[in-house]
């Protein structure tokens, strides 16, 4: 009963954090911090009475606990805001928990069923919610009370923000798709949620969003053809996986500027402005290309342990030369982002971060068939849609993408075969 209710907690827990604007207050991050601490120290129960031994993903989750150490360091003396450095490492630390909570509570098909209906479910709320927001709001104040006419989109205050939770999760129901992990009489199902993710993840106006949404076909593409399907070879099915590929390539960018329209390609045009590397008719700096040039410039005054982990906004103020009437809060490229505030060894944890990850995934992907591999596939075409995004966005700073972000690491990473049996006979 223990173990039902701890896996019901964190999906629960899920839930709850995608309504409050995607838990971006500091008073709401705070509190999903505690439950999954809380949550925690009922598994340690468990855990003992269950006599349970090891934790599964240790290659996954050192990485993160080195990052929360160096955070931790750097409040010392170095960072910039050692208070949002602080902060910054207990929600590390809650995230590399919640991620350990899933490998152990997750490691059933079950249960892995669960997660994926609990994030395409989420999403689905979120983007009939955008639409129904953008169609009938006329004023400040739309179920959640700072929601403004015009600003964000769904129940988010960014609209990239949204973005990134619509594109994890069109990434992995395409995956499952493409996978072949349901039966045939059910792909209408998985296709008929998708197309709400995927309607308001263009209406959404995000060109990063749909940017990461094109590179996730793209990489459902070259794997698609790269993999065999239940043993076959896969150059036996290449000319009709080519003509499916074609197809989908064909359809996603069709449809997304017919339904995207004039807003789409106007917001695409803008674009060239975000990056001229001329000088700037304002001083407000307010440029990613300014952003990234001041990000480069705290990075060389400290390039070793970086300003702060959480303390961007305040050490950026020193290099970034503008009037000072908009000051960045986000590098708006994560990566950069990491070098700022971490310096060459945070960027060092990244890399052995990302590389544990991918090994992880490659043996995944190569092992396993069916169901699982179908998983395996939609969590990662969920991560690649993030990985595009993060060069121009920071949506990860949001606490339900990162929470789901850390769930598509557990998708892609775990071996949930292994204990059906210990599970299912408690």
């Amino acid at each position: 009963m223990l173990n039902k209710f701890i896996f019901g907690s964190l999906v629960a827990l899920i839930a709850i954090t995608a309504i409050p604007y995607g838990t971006v207050e500091p008073w709401w991050k705070a509190a999903f911090v505690c439950a999954v601490f809380a949550i925690c120290i009922v598994a340690i129960v468990e855990a003992l009475m269950s006599r349970a031994s090891g934790i599964e993903g240790g290659s996954i989750l050192l990485p993160m606990l080195a990052l929360t150490a160096l955070a931790f360091l750097q409040t010392l003396s170095i960072s910039a805001d050692p208070f949002q450095t602080r902060f910054f490492a207990l929600q590390l630390l809650a995230l590399t928990t919640f991620l350990a909570l899933l490998y152990r509570y997750a490691n059933t098909e079950r249960r892995v069923r669960v997660l994926i209906y609990a994030i395409l479910a989420i999403a689905v709320a979120s983007a009939v919610f955008g639409i129904l927001r953008q169609t009938a709001q006329h004023q400040t104040g739309f179920v959640l009370p700072l929601l403004r006419q015009n600003q964000g989109y769904g129940q988010f205050i960014n609209k990239n923000h949204f973005a990134y939770l619509m594109e994890m999760a069109f990434g992995l129901g395409l995956g499952i798709i493409l996978g072949g992990g349901i039966k045939r009489d059910r792909v209408m199902i998985y296709v008929a949620l998708l197309l709400p993710i995927w309607t308001g993840l263009v209406l959404a106006n995000s060109r990063g969003g749909i940017l990461a949404m094109l590179a996730q076909v793209g990489v459902a593409a070259l794997i698609v053809l790269s993999v065999s399907h239940d043993g076959e070879p896969a150059a036996r099915s290449l000319p009709l996986k080519a003509i499916l590929i074609v197809v989908l390539c064909a359809g996603v960018v069709a449809g997304t500027f017919w339904v995207g329209g004039d807003r789409l390609a106007t917001n695409f045009e803008a674009a060239t402005r975000e990056f001229n590397t001329g000088p700037s008719s304002n001083l407000e700096g307010a440029s990613r290309n300014e952003i990234w040039r001041a990000s480069l410039k705290m990075f060389a005054a400290h390039p070793m342990l970086g300003a702060g982990l959480g303390g961007y906004w305040i050490g950026i103020t020193a290099y970034h030369d503008a009037s000072g009437l908009m000051t960045p809060q986000e590098a708006h490229n994560d990566y950069l982002e990491l070098l700022s505030s971490a310096g060459l060894a945070g960027l060092a944890i990244g890399v052995w971060f990302a590389v544990a990850v991918v090994r992880r995934v490659r043996t995944n992907l190569t092992g396993d068939s069916g169901f699982k591999r179908a998983v395996r596939l939609g969590a990662v075409l969920g991560l690649a849609g993030v990985a595009a995004h993060s060069l121009v966005d920071f949506g990860l700073h949001i606490m339900v993408n990162a929470v789901v972000f850390i769930m598509l690491i557990a998708l892609a990473t775990t071996d949930f075969g292994s204990q059906n049996t210990q599970i299912d006979a408690r």
